[in-house]
Order: structure tokens, then C-alpha cells, then sequence
């Protein structure tokens, strides 16, 4: 049997895919940035907060809760939603752990020097095979 291109990856790139894949909406951005700032969970306001029709707000709560980023619970003839702080901190940590990688000073990153040395236009016109001093053509 063929193996899913995804079981190629480690669990935490498939977990930040699947959570970056749901915040790949600006919709879904306000809504977890409105339910961060509102600090407790949330039944109706979401609506009224977005330009957007009821059943577009709750694909896109679909689509968060799926992820893990939110959850969701019933209460009453609604659904009350949060943020699930463990997503948002996994989140977090997988990116700081990415930024602190980055800029490791190392000499030749891909095949690009990390400083580029300051050259004088005649040192470049002697390393040029086509242009010789003097010549004009550079």
C-alpha cells in the first residue's frame, strides 16, 4: 500500500501544517484574535464581529476547531467557543524554535556568502573574463 506524503514528516511539521492550513484565512485571524482578546469562551458575538454571513463564520469556526486551534461546546442551542491555549502555545514554541535556528552565523548559507565583502569596480573588472581595465565594456 502507498504511503501518505504526510507520514513523511515528523509529527510536530504535520501538527504545524494542519494549524498554519486553518489560520490561512483572514477570517479565521480575527476570529482567534477576537476570542484571545475576549479571554473566555464566546457563543454569539463572533457574528456580529465579522462582515461575513452566519455560515461562512461557522465554516470557518469548522475549520479552526479541526485544527485544534479552537473548541467547541454545546450549550443550550449554541456552541461556545474558545481558543485552546495548548495550540496556540505549541504554535508559539515551534516558531521560536524556528527563529533561534535562523541566522546561525554560518558562513556559507546556501551557497550565498552571509556578509557580502565590500569590491572595488576595478577589483570586479579584473576578475571579469570579458572585461579587461580599461576596456569600457563594464
Amino acid at each position: 500500500m502507498a504511503q501518505a506524503k504526510t507520514e513523511e514528516f515528523t509529527a510536530k511539521q504535520n501538527k504545524a501544517a494542519t494549524m498554519l492550513k486553518a489560520l490561512g484565512h483572514p477570517a479565521r485571524i480575527a476570529i482567534v484574535e477576537y476570542l484571545i482578546k475576549c479571554d473566555n469562551c464566546v457563543c454569539g458575538d463572533i457574528v456580529d464581529r465579522l462582515p461575513l454571513a452566519q455560515a461562512t463564520v461557522s465554516q470557518h469556526l469548522k475549520a479552526l476547531k479541526e485544527a485544534g486551534i479552537i473548541q467547541g461546546t454545546v450549550e443550550g442551542t449554541s456552541v461556545c467557543y474558545c481558543i485552546d491555549e495548548k495550540a496556540i502555545h505549541f504554535l508559539k514554541a515551534y516558531f521560536v524554535s524556528l527563529a533561534d535556528r535562523v541566522g546561525g552565523h554560518k558562513p556559507d548559507r546556501c551557497g550565498v556568502p552571509a556578509i557580502k565583502p565590500k569590491i572595488k569596480l576595478s577589483e570586479i573588472q579584473s576578475q571579469t573574463s570579458c572585461c579587461s581595465p580599461g576596456s569600457g565594456c563594464c
